[in-house]
């Protein structure tokens, strides 16, 4: 059964399935949510009226036995950025959709009726759409186990919290993982872009499905086979990830001097050994936790973890170093056990963990919290976002405008969004990342960190200019594509160090649909899709002009190397000649 665009209107609480038309045939994940949002969104539209759209696309070899394939784009015009917006999650949903046969999931317009929200349903040729009253002022995880209950755990979830139906930015997608706990479709604020459609939860049928079909399986399998040894032969991906997670990093990038530390302020933080990876493992093997585990089906890297408490009870999950680092180094807080406590909180009400760290971190030189007050942190999310108080919902209106609004100037955003855990003075090919890519601070898009850091692909000096605008091209035109596949990101380390595992992941695409894919077409692929999220970002009245780093960082010198950001905008703009 081929592929079918399936169309949610919520101005009318109706639904079409469609063919998919031919020029959308060979796309999926990032490169179909960017090419539908682009064609079908009006660049100048208010990201929370009706003429917005979420797409939900999996990637190309999602629902297939590839290794790491199990990751789901959504897109949309952000909220947060203005501009356009992927964000993508592994967890249960995007396998189920490929096996249901679900190209993308377009959903647009809003609810004549804005008294309550909506649970869609989707299973094969059709679409549920009712109110759902008894949900409504209800967390994720009340969400998860009503909506488990009344399939039999047979379906994919997502949900949105309390932050969401304020349409706060600060909020993410929560998505259902095989252990039952959350992933977050996070950032730039897509949980509001949801809630302003009145949508409380997403669900897909998890039984009614059919195996996706190879035009050659045994092709499949054996690129498949060279694939997964490529993964798990590296260093990075078969040694250091499942050992110690994504928090592995805080030890390595805060010796490198690019850990940002108390609101961007140090490249070292003093807390370090307290809440890097080694310690948080030393933890979980004494509290009877996990130290590994995947975060969707399908994953040999297994980079994800259970932490307790010292008790032997259930803490977090899902423990990654992005949140350790916005609560930990940034925020001053130095015990490990209160940032997942945090972690938990912020799972259940979707907050996305880097928008809301960094938010807080600013705080405090707002004089709303101080450094190192882990509990008044965790009131601030409990009591005020949660409940949407004014001070809730001016912090959950992000980094950006709370600087703002209490007239701060040293505010570490790029097109609103909070920069994330790696200091872009330090490690100059990440800043790049941060400020060309049309996503707004985003360490994924150009994952530089692999090369200036981890010696991934070589190496190019994080300290100096020479090299970075290139390697950042290179590096986001590379995660487009992947992106677009389905494959998790940190498929990157063995793609840019063993040359078997990027022709495999090539061979797995053609033998999946027959087709003759050659290297420079996924290239070709990758810059195409960062051309259609420029054209959008410029129709929608972003510029070159905020393609720029927050101007404190051009004149503070970041301790330990005081280094400054020194990039001229012409050596910036030139990113974009390819």
């Amino acid at each position: 059964m081929a592929d079918k665009i399936y169309r949610v209107n919520m101005k009318e609480l109706s639904f079409k399935i469609e063919d998919v038309p031919n020029h959308w045939m060979g796309l999926g994940g990032r490169g179909l949510t960017s090419t539908i949002v682009a064609a079908e969104v009006d660049p100048e539209c208010h990201p929370l009226g009706p003429n917005n759209k979420m797409v939900f696309a999996p990637g190309l070899l999602s629902g297939t036995s590839a290794a790491n394939s199990g990751r789901n784009s959504l897109g949309a015009k952000s909220p947060l950025t203005g501009g356009i917006k992927e964000s993508n999650v592994g967890g249960t949903i995007a396998g189920i959709m490929a096996k249901l046969g679900v190209k993308a999931l377009i959903i647009e317009g809003i609810p004549e009726d804005n008294s309550t929200f909506y649970h869609i349903h989707v299973s094969r040729d059709n679409v549920e759409i009712v109110q759902v009253p008894e949900l409504v002022g209800k967390d994720n995880y009340f969400v998860l186990d009503s909506m488990e209950k009344k399939y039999s755990k047979k379906v994919a979830v997502m949900t949105i919290g309390r932050p969401g139906e304020m349409k706060m930015l600060v909020s993410n997608i929560s998505v259902r993982d095989p252990k039952g706990k959350l992933r977050s479709h996070g950032r730039g604020g897509l949980g509001a872009v949801m809630g302003s459609k009145k949508i409380k939860c997403i669900t897909v049928d998890a039984q009614n499905y059919k195996e996706v079909s190879y035009e050659d399986s045994e092709k499949f399998k054996a690129a498949s086979k060279i694939f997964t040894k490529a993964l798990q032969n590296n260093p990075i991906s078969g040694e250091g990830l499942p050992a110690f997670g994504t928090n592995v990093l805080v030890n390595i990038v805060n010796e490198a001097g690019g850990l940002p530390s108390r609101n961007f302020r140090t490249g070292n933080s003093e807390n370090a050994e307290a809440i890097c990876g080694e310690t948080m493992a030393e933890n979980i093997k004494e509290r009877g936790g996990s130290t590994t585990h995947g975060c969707h089906s399908g994953c040999v890297i297994q980079c994800s973890q259970t932490y307790n408490d010292k008790d032997g009870n259930y803490l977090s999950s899902g423990f990654e170093y992005e949140m350790i680092w916005a609560f930990g180094a940034n925020l001053g807080i130095n015990d490990l056990d209160l940032i997942a406590k945090i972690d938990a909180l912020m799972d259940d009400l979707g907050l996305d963990a880097i928008e809301m760290g960094v938010c807080l971190g600013l705080a405090v030189d707002a004089s709303i919290l101080k450094f190192g007050d882990g509990k008044e942190a965790y009131r601030l999310i409990k009591d005020e976002v949660a409940k949407g108080t004014p001070m809730g919902r001016i912090l959950g209106s992000g980094t950006g405008n709370l600087g703002k609004l209490y007239g701060l100037v040293r505010v570490p955003v790029v097109k609103n969004q909070s920069i994330p855990a790696y200091e872009p003075r330090a490690i100059k090919g990440q800043g790049i990342t941060y400020v060309t890519t049309p996503m707004g601070a985003d360490h994924t898009a150009g994952y530089a960190v692999a090369t200036n850091i981890l010696n991934s692909g070589g190496f190019v000096d994080p300290l100096k200019k020479d090299g970075q605008v290139e390697l950042s091209r290179n590096l986001q035109i590379a995660s487009a594509a992947i992106d677009s596949t389905g494959m998790c990101i940190f498929v990157a380390f063995p793609a840019l160090d063993d040359p078997a595992c990027l022709p495999a992941l090539i061979d797995m695409l053609n033998a999946r649909f027959g087709i003759s894919l050659t290297g420079d077409d996924v290239t070709n692929l990758g810059k195409t899709i960062l051309k259609t999220e420029r054209a959008f970002n410029l129709k929608a009245g972003l510029t070159s002009a905020d393609d720029r780093i927050p101007e404190f960082m051009k004149y503070e010198a970041l301790p330990p190397h005081n280094v400054k950001w020194d990039f001229t905008n012409e050596e910036i703009d030139e990113f974009w000649n390819f």
